[in-house]
């Protein structure tokens, strides 16, 4: 289960009473929640005024971190292209799981100094996160061209043999080059008419040079043949050929050309590398660094500049997103509970199977807190045609949730 539900309840003599209350409740007697403490330093409150305008900014830029958290998230699955579980073990905070980061939350004085105000702090996590966005849009394009680049490239030279580049297949040596009269032409010959061809392309034109046909290379399904003819019979002898099923390839050598095609096929792979670097382990040796395609459907753990990007600002995101839920249940309890600053922040991590048992026990529990919030409660446990009250979500305690499943596969 990786929904968590972030509560605050008012202190009682004690705060610590309100947590054993809680334990008791939900843990001690029937198991319905897993549940921790959630640790909120002593934050500047400031005004009522400003409480209240902070409220609704932070809802704001809550669902905007967590957007970019998601984003940031999909992005690294996309650029794996692997299991979840190899995906997950990259979506780190601070190191460690995201579940234990959660339930293990400190707030981060270095980055969130608590002596700022409430307003400042707010401002601090929404310029970090936009720029992570910004950035993450342009690292994504960037990646994006260069992912097409490379399967435009892997088409053009994994096609057939009608389409794909001859950079890394004729040499000059194949070609009669430099000729007024003849031309070395290329045909692309089914494997079952090989026997055709070698018997018939010498009467397919009345200029066809003997003997002139060597195979050049083959795929699965074809070969590339090379012959030799009169430049004047080029359009009888692709006619003819046509008619058995042999196509001519239109191709004239460039030496130029080719070798302009072999530096962007250099140059990609480079790219590739940088961006994509994984380390093998066989019979416990440490094999070479080695690239893989981008279409692989077993990639291990990548390392490269983009995703060690991924990483570090998913983690960044992450926690920008957990202070600022926990700046949201600092601000609500304040005004909900009021001053002196006297609450609980408790995380707890529910039973699926008992999930509306535990918002029944902590409606029962804290009811007395809002009296309206706990009616309207009751009232979503009846079953009123078009009535859909169970969304606000508002209870008598404060409430906000925190899902950890991040990651949308399809």
């Amino acid at each position: 289960m990786t929904e968590f539900w972030l509560i605050s309840a008012p202190g009682e003599k004690t705060c610590q009473q309100t947590w054993d209350k809680l334990m008791t409740a939900t843990t001690r007697a029937n198991n319905l929640s897993t549940n921790n403490k959630f640790n909120i330093p002593d934050l500047k409150v400031g005004t009522l005024d400003v409480l209240v305008g902070l409220s609704d900014e932070l809802a704001k830029l809550d669902a905007f971190v967590e957007s970019v958290v998601k984003k940031v998230a999909q992005y690294m699955a996309d650029v794996l292209e692997d299991s979840r579980d190899k995906v997950q073990e990259n979506l780190l905070a601070n190191g460690v799981d995201l579940l234990t980061y959660v339930t293990r939350f400190q707030w981060d004085m270095a980055k969130y100094p608590i002596k700022q105000s409430l307003k400042n702090i707010s401002e601090i996590v929404s310029k970090a996160i936009s720029q992570i966005d910004n950035d993450l849009k342009a690292r994504a394009s960037a990646y994006n061209n260069l992912k097409g680049n490379l399967q435009n490239l892997e088409r053009k030279n994994a096609g057939s043999l009608l389409t794909r580049s001859l950079a890394d297949i004729v040499k000059k040596e194949d070609f009669v080059l430099d000729s007024e009269y003849l031309i070395t032409m290329l045909v692309v010959v089914p494997k079952t008419n090989y026997a055709d061809w070698q018997r018939t392309y010498e009467t397919l034109s009345e200029m066809v040079v003997p003997r002139s046909t060597n195979l050049l290379f083959e795929d699965q399904e074809s070969g590339l043949f090379s012959v030799t003819l009169f430049r004047k019979a080029i359009d009888d002898f692709r006619l003819k050929a046509r008619e058995n099923k042999f196509m001519l390839r239109d191709f004239q050598y460039n030496e130029e050309e080719l070798k302009a095609d072999k530096e962007e096929m250099t140059r990609l792979s480079t790219d590739k590398k940088k961006q994509f670097v994984c380390i093998f382990r066989a019979a416990g040796m440490l094999l070479h660094h080695c690239w893989i395609l981008l279409t692989g459907s077993y990639m291990c753990r990548l390392q490269g500049p983009l995703v060690r990007w991924l990483k570090v600002n998913f983690s960044e995101a992450f926690i920008a997103w957990i202070h600022i839920k926990a700046l949201r249940v600092f601000v609500e309890s304040v005004l909900r509970y009021g001053l002196p600053v006297n609450f609980q922040a408790m995380l707890l991590q529910p039973n699926k199977k008992n999930m509306k048992k535990l918002r029944e026990v902590l409606n029962d529990l804290y009811k007395h807190l809002d009296s309206s919030a706990a009616a309207i409660i009751d009232q979503t446990t009846m079953d009123i045609p078009g009535l859909n009250l169970s969304q606000q979500e508002y209870y008598p305690y404060v409430y906000y949730k925190i899902d950890c499943n991040l990651l949308d596969f399809k």
